[in-house]
């Protein structure tokens, strides 16, 4: 497994997908961006996905409504994703997918199941939720995807631009390299602070396979900022694949299976499992060491799982699931 390909919350590297695609766009980008650079719902394609959802991503955030016709959950959800997108006045983009029309790209962010809905702010997946939730819970999740978004510096301060006022794709560097969101005068917006360097300085160190650079971008900001939701995820991340980097998957997987009560052996292979995209196995593998052991061995399992949890979004449903299982376990 190389770096470049695993990233925040277990999906691929959205920066590596657009360097790896760049060819490719550069001859429709401009029919893309101009086809789509006003509306607040777009249709987005293997094509147009690095435009229109990585590109946009860095100055507004983009929801991505992952769907198909015949689901008819989905049909349930596309509306009220649209009226809230329409509501919110270009303070977020609705970019939906039809994951039967696109393939490749469905398979490059791991659907496993639709509707699914996936937050995109900078370029990279920051949360995330499956099902047709009721408009009141999706308007909730929402709220927490913005306050991200507005902690990454994205959101201009309330009330001081008008509908469309985010130009998509327009961003400048200021003196000190950050990323800045600007309107479409070339003003920053009031109060809108520039995107951490430490995000740009990680994701270049990973997509050059330096996992100490970037583990030293995501520490360096969390050392400013504690709380930042985007560098712990990262920092975590950028654990397990140093971590999965140094296994002898079949020597570990053997050991696994030799020794059901190992927690190291156990732990291992969760990691492994985690870093293939095979969570819920991961999961369940340290809830039933949790189950079977007592003591130091059991709280190192517990506290394993805990740090696997950060690599997904806090709501997903599988993470709900997973913490659920392990308070009955403890409590």
């Amino acid at each position: 497994m190389q770096p470049r390909d695993f990233s925040l919350y277990g999906a691929v590297d959205l920066g590596a997908r657009q360097a790896a695609a760049q060819r490719r766009q550069q001859a429709a980008q401009s029919d893309s961006s101009g086809a789509s650079s006003d509306g607040y719902v777009i249709e987005v394609t293997e094509q147009t996905f690095n435009t229109d959802v990585v590109d946009r991503s860095r100055t507004t955030p983009v929801i991505m409504d992952l769907w198909a016709e015949w689901c008819g959950p989905c049909k349930q959800l596309g509306p009220i994703l649209e009226k809230l997108a329409t509501e919110a006045n270009g303070q977020w983009i609705l970019a939906k997918i039809d994951v039967d029309a696109n393939p490749q790209l469905s398979a490059a962010l791991q659907v496993q199941s639709i509707p699914m809905v996936v937050a995109v702010i900078g370029g990279k997946l920051v949360d995330a939720f499956l099902g047709a939730l009721p408009e009141a819970q999706v308007r909730q999740w929402l709220s927490q995807v913005m306050a991200i978004a507005e902690q990454a510096g994205l959101l201009q301060e309330a009330g001081a631009m008008q509908a469309g006022a985010m130009q998509a794709g327009a961003e400048e560097a200021d003196d000190e390299g950050a990323e800045v969101p600007r309107a479409r005068d070339g003003r920053v917006p009031h109060g809108a602070p520039p995107v951490p360097q430490a995000y740009a300085d990680a994701r270049a160190a990973m997509e050059r396979g330096d996992l100490d650079g970037a583990a030293k971008a995501f520490e360096a900001e969390l050392a400013a900022s504690p709380g930042d939701p985007v560098a712990k995820s990262g920092l975590a991340q950028v654990n397990l694949i140093r971590r999965v980097s140094a296994y002898d998957q079949a020597r570990v997987r053997r050991e696994a299976a030799e020794h059901p009560d190992d927690v190291e052996a156990q732990t291992r292979v969760a990691d492994i499992d985690l870093a293939s995209g095979r969570f819920e196995d991961a999961f369940d593998r340290l809830l039933g060491v949790i189950r079977r052991t007592s003591g130091e061995d059991r709280d190192k399992a517990r506290v394993h799982l805990v740090g696997l949890f950060e690599i997904l979004p806090p709501r997903d449903p599988r993470v709900t699931k997973a913490r659920s299982a392990l308070s009955a376990l403890l409590f």
